[in-house]
C-alpha cells in the first residue's frame, strides 16, 4: 500500500508529495512541527501537541493555515489513510512559498502545511525498553530559543550522528555550566542518588516536552514526586537511574553515559512504573 501524505489541501502519494522550491522552509528554516505518537488507534495526547504547535507559530509569527478542528480531520485521515493502528504523525507548518529574501513576505502569503503518518516497529521499542541505551554528552550549541519548536534542527542532527558513531542511541547537550539541558529529541530525568526524580526546569533553555509535561500527571497517578531541578553531568553519572522521555518513545531507560553504566547497567523500577501507566493516564483521541 503506497503512503499517503497531506500537502496544502490536498492528499497525494507520498513519493509524489512535492512543495515549492523557494518554501521558507527549504530556505531558512522557517517553519515549526510536532510530532505525536497514535497507539492502539488513539492519538496520544492530541490536545496538548496543538496548544504547543499555537505556541511556536505565535512566537514566530506564523499564521495557522487553517482552522484546529480542521486539522484534527486531516491529521485522523491521514492517519486512516495510512492505516496506523501503531505509530506515529508528523506535521509541518510554514511561512509559506515566496521570493527568497529574508525579511517576511506579503502577509496574504499561505502557510504551507504538511500532514504524514507512519508504523512504528512496536518490538523494537520493546527491545529498547528491556536492554536499555546508552547516551553521550555533547556542548550545547544551539540558538537560544529551543523552547520554540522549530524545523531549524542542525545542532540535533550533528549531536545524534555523534552517538551514533560512538554507538550510541541519544546525544545530551550540556550547558556551559556543565549541567544537563535536554536530549537531542528527548527531555532528561535521573533518579539521584538520594532517590528524587528531578528534571530540568522548563522556563529556560530546554522544549517543554509534552510527554514531559503528561509525564507530571503519571507521577501524580502512582505517587511520585518531581523536583524540577538542573542536575549536573556527575549528578546524572552518580543516579540510581536516567532515562529519556519523548512522543516517539514515550521513556527510555539509559543504562550508559559516554561509555559509563549508570548504577548496575541496567533500566530501573521507576522508568519501568512511569511506562506502564502512562497510556491510562495520557489524553487519546480516537482516530
Amino acid at each position: 500500500m503506497s503512503r499517503i501524505a497531506y500537502v496544502n489541501g490536498a492528499y497525494q502519494r507520498h513519493t509524489e508529495a512535492a512543495i515549492h522550491i523557494e518554501d521558507r522552509g527549504f530556505q531558512f528554516a522557517d517553519g515549526v512541527y510536532e510530532v505525536c505518537e497514535i497507539r492502539h488507534g488513539y492519538i496520544v495526547d492530541l490536545t496538548r501537541h496543538l496548544d504547543r504547535l499555537d505556541r511556536s507559530l505565535g512566537e514566530l509569527r506564523i499564521a495557522w493555515p487553517m482552522t484546529r478542528a480542521a486539522l484534527i480531520l486531516i491529521i485522523r485521515e491521514v492517519a486512516r489513510r495510512n492505516r496506523v493502528k501503531n505509530g506515529l504523525f508528523y506535521l509541518q507548518v510554514t511561512r509559506g512559498a515566496a521570493r527568497r529574501d529574508h525579511v517576511f513576505p506579503a502577509a496574504d502569503t499561505p502557510s504551507t502545511i504538511v500532514v504524514t503518518a507512519k508504523r512504528t516497529d512496536a518490538s523494537l521499542i520493546a527491545r529498547k525498553n528491556a536492554s536499555g541505551i546508552s547516551a553521550i554528552t555533547v556542548p550545547e550549541n544551539r540558538w537560544d530559543r529551543v523552547d520554540i519548536k522549530s524545523v531549524g534542527l542542525l545542532p540535533n542532527v550533528l549531536a545524534r550522528q555523534a552517538a551514533k558513531e560512538e554507538g550510541a542511541q541519544e546525544a545530551i547537550f550540556i550547558d556551559a555550566d556543565g549541567t544537563v539541558k535536554e536530549g537531542a529529541a528527548t527531555n532528561v530525568w535521573i533518579v539521584d542518588k538520594d532517590g528524587h526524580l528531578r528534571t530540568r526546569h522548563a522556563e529556560h533553555g530546554i522544549l517543554r516536552g509534552i510527554t514531559r509535561t503528561t509525564l507530571k500527571d503519571v507521577t501524580a497517578a502512582i505517587g511520585l514526586e518531581i523536583v524540577e531541578q538542573a542536575f549536573s553531568v556527575e549528578d546524572m553519572l552518580e543516579a540510581r537511574e536516567v532515562f529519556i522521555t519523548a512522543a516517539t518513545s514515550i521513556c527510555f531507560p539509559v543504562v550508559a553515559v559516554n561509555g559509563k553504566p549508570i548504577a548496575n547497567g541496567h533500566p530501573g523500577s521507576v522508568s519501568q512504573k512511569i511506562r506502564e501507566a502512562f497510556f491510562d493516564i495520557a489524553e487519546k483521541t480516537a482516530i
